[in-house]
């Protein structure tokens, strides 16, 4: 593959303050012998990173001052561990954001998306806003010769949504999502193509209610208005059989699980920004549901599912990926992000 570079660019989280600092000679990471060095082509911007670039809250908890953010992306395979063995340079790939130890309960039992020692790329290991990263062997991903860059650089979040909507189980049954960002919109058109029989939405964003229709819901409601009642009317008056939270609004949830009928089944996503207060007794107890909380992607379970479904031709992502830009100009893509002007913003991440 060529000589490799001693330094590249990279986007760091520097101080502690809104925004990110272009570094243009960072030194490139160590290669362990189970780990691959992974050449970054695109890299998609994620919810996460907007949270770390604003500085909110959560980011200021949670956050290592000196960090290579970012977590989704596609690339190519540089350089190998003495120790791998199932990837070979120059392979396309894209990668699990999420590095579990292996070893513990949730690990052994399938359920590493869960892991007790979980670190994520691009928080609590150096990610993929530069031209290198390492990637452990396991975490590794080929990505299909079909699937176009763009789509493999937004692999992460369209897994979120896979698992959201295979595990509340949807075919042949109504769907409210509340929430049409990203992931929300993402749910829409993997809903539609597992089979669900009607699918509606909710959100304050005129843009996002255009397209999620155009992606396949039956109705969008403007969540500032009243919208429970009418939900219910399209489901024969007893409220959709399946919920799919991705706001994490204190509004939405209410109203979500207000409409939901008795019996049916809550997955959640979305993540409030401080505890909210929850009607146990009448959304969950008198309402019998079955409620699931969503973090992550199956490991690897998933990532099977997303690709069957990106080769069926079902999917509709393009419309989602609003804005292609380079990584130097990363700081408009967060802009157009916080603006509405952009959905998805991925980067082109320079070669070092």
């Amino acid at each position: 593959m060529g000589a490799l570079p001693k330094t590249m660019p990279a986007l760091r989280k520097l101080k502690r303050e809104p925004g990110l600092d272009f570094v243009p000679a960072v030194e490139l990471p160590e290669l362990g012998p189970r780990e691959v060095l992974v050449r970054t082509t695109h890299a998609g911007i994620c919810g996460t990173d907007r949270h770390i670039f604003e500085w909110d809250k959560w980011s200021q908890q949670r956050v290592k001052i000196g960090i290579t953010t970012g977590h989704e992306f596609c690339g190519i395979v540089e350089k190998t561990g003495s120790a791998v063995t199932r990837i070979a340079t120059g392979a396309r790939v894209s990668a699990e954001g999420h590095i579990t130890c292996g070893t513990c309960e949730q690990c052994r039992t399938g359920n590493g998306h869960i892991c007790n020692e979980v670190r994520i790329l691009g928080i609590d290991t150096n990610g993929c806003f530069a031209s290198y990263l390492v990637v452990p062997e396991e975490n590794i991903w080929p990505v299909h010769p079909k699937i176009s860059d763009q789509i493999a650089a937004v692999f992460d979040p369209l897994g979120n949504a896979v698992h959201t909507v295979m595990t509340a189980g949807v075919s042949g049954k109504s769907v409210l999502i509340t929430g049409v960002g990203i992931i929300g919109l993402m749910a829409v058109t993997v809903a539609k193509a597992a089979g669900a029989g009607s699918i509606f939405v909710t959100d304050v964003d005129p843009n996002r209610l255009r397209l999620a229709r155009e992606l396949g819901a039956n109705e969008a409601f403007d969540g500032r208005q009243p919208w429970v009642e009418e939900v219910r009317r399209h489901c024969g008056g007893s409220g959709p059989q399946v919920l799919l939270e991705m706001s994490g609004n204190p509004r939405a949830i209410h109203d979500g699980f207000t409409a939901l009928r008795n019996g049916g089944t809550a997955a959640l996503l979305g993540i409030p920004s401080d505890q909210i207060q929850f009607d146990w007794t009448n959304h969950l107890i008198f309402k019998g549901a079955t409620v699931f909380g969503i973090n992550g992607r199956r490991m690897f379970e998933t990532w099977y599912q997303m690709e069957n479904l990106l080769l069926s031709g079902k999917l509709q992502l393009d419309p989602i990926i609003t804005h292609e830009i380079e990584m130097s100009d990363f700081a408009s893509g967060f802009r157009m992000m916080q603006t509405g002007e952009a959905i998805k913003v991925v980067m082109r991440i320079p070669k070092a």
